[in-house]
């Protein structure tokens, strides 16, 4: 079930298996995602917070390999002001027009101008957090045969502390890849036909071909099927500006109309099929500023870096009665999703770092990295899934 309460819930088990996935340590198995992402919903609750033995010793010089590591999808990430803890999202609903009284006037009678027309309106909430840490020890004399010098021990903790921030860096990268997963999961699962879009089907429709057994990356109907993806993919974008109530979910009797500006739209995009269709079709195209996308972020891998295309989740999702559903979602056919920037995202509400006080004893100290974090996805925000079938 989501992680839609007043609580802290420890991350770490879930974490590792994420990020083994994403490492290629693991193959890809089915993650809960819905055990850590928030999802916006319709009820309002209520609550309380309630050694390093494995170095040589010297033998002449050292290297340290160090190389810093820059996390992905750093667009989903919004800040703690935004979503902090317990969050409402209030969304206009929608009021019919009325007639107009104007032309309505009789002798003798008066019009109320004072008649109460109340606003309506639909709020969501995100709740809960998720809580992880990383440690590490670092020991006075147990390293003084494995370093000829106070400069290289300096510069092996240096490593160690990089080491450790390029770990805390893959780890929001991949929690916020395993967002993703879950939004598509749990779109696909809502089963609001506008928000699903399968592109052979429709592009066979197009070219009256029959979609059963279409090789739609045979060499001679990639090209033609390139071109027209990227045309259907600006179709969506602009369509996604008007203001309409099909890209999203809609709770019953609240319906609200979204509408997303290019500037506010996130396209992530399976990067292999774009890198094809860049050797194999721009390459070959004297004006390829026609074939250009909106911006995006390429996707190397949904969930597995062993298994690229293959997402395999139990995922949550809001229902039309604004309540969570749970879900299971497994495909190797997603292309794309299209997504407004409030539909998904993740907040680091408090990241801090801490040493403690020298062991006299034992000769060492520990520092600590803690993090409280959310990750959230909001259904009644515009999203499209592109699946290639």
């Amino acid at each position: 079930m989501s992680v839609n309460d007043l609580t802290f819930n420890q991350l770490s088990t879930v974490l590792a298996e994420i990020v083994g996935q994403a490492t290629g340590k693991n193959v890809l198995a089915p993650v809960n995602t819905s055990e850590f992402v928030t999802i916006a919903q319709s009820a309002l609750k209520s609550g309380f917070d309630p050694l390093a033995t494995a170095i040589s010793q010297v033998l002449s010089r050292t290297i340290f390999s160090v190389r810093p590591y820059n996390r992905k999808f750093r667009g989903l990430e919004a800040d703690a002001l935004r979503y902090g803890n317990h969050v409402r999202k209030l969304n206009a609903v929608d009021k019919p027009f009325e007639e107009d009284d104007r032309f309505k006037l009789v002798d003798g009678e008066s019009i109320d101008q004072y008649e109460v027309n109340k606003p309506k309106v639909l709020q969501t909430n995100f709740y809960g957090a998720n809580v992880w840490q990383k440690s590490m020890t670092i020991f006075r004399d147990q390293l003084d045969c494995a370093f000829n010098s106070p400069e290289e021990f300096q510069r092996f903790l240096g490593m160690m502390m990089g080491n450790a921030q390029d770990m805390i860096e893959q780890a929001h990268e991949n929690t916020a890849r395993s967002t993703i997963c879950n939004l598509i999961g749990g779109t696909v699962s809502a089963a609001n036909a506008p928000q699903v879009i399968h592109l052979i089907t429709e592009y066979c429709d197009f070219i009256g071909e029959d979609p059963a057994g279409y090789n739609v990356y045979d060499p001679g109907n990639f090209p033609m099927f390139a071109r027209w993806l990227f045309g259907r993919i600006k179709t969506l974008s602009q369509s996604m500006e008007e203001r309409s109530y099909i890209y999203h979910a809609n709770v019953d009797d609240n319906d609200i109309a979204r509408h997303s500006p290019v500037r506010d739209q996130r396209l992530y995009i399976f990067t292999p099929d774009i890198n094809t269709i860049d050797a194999t079709v721009l390459s070959n195209t004297f004006n390829d500023d026609y074939l250009r996308l909106l911006p995006y972020e390429g996707v190397t891998f949904w969930q597995s870096i062993k298994e690229p295309k293959g997402i395999d989740v139990a995922c949550s999702y809001m229902d039309n009665t604004g309540a969570i559903v749970d879900g299971t979602f497994q495909s190797d056919k997603v292309l794309a999703v299209l997504i407004d920037r409030e539909a998904a995202g993740y907040t680091v509400v408090n990241e801090w770092a801490q040493p403690t006080p020298f062991n006299a004893r034992g000769g060492y100290y520990n520092q600590y990295w803690h993090f409280t974090d959310r990750y959230w996805n909001d259904f009644s925000e515009n999203a499209v899934v592109l699946m290639l079938d």
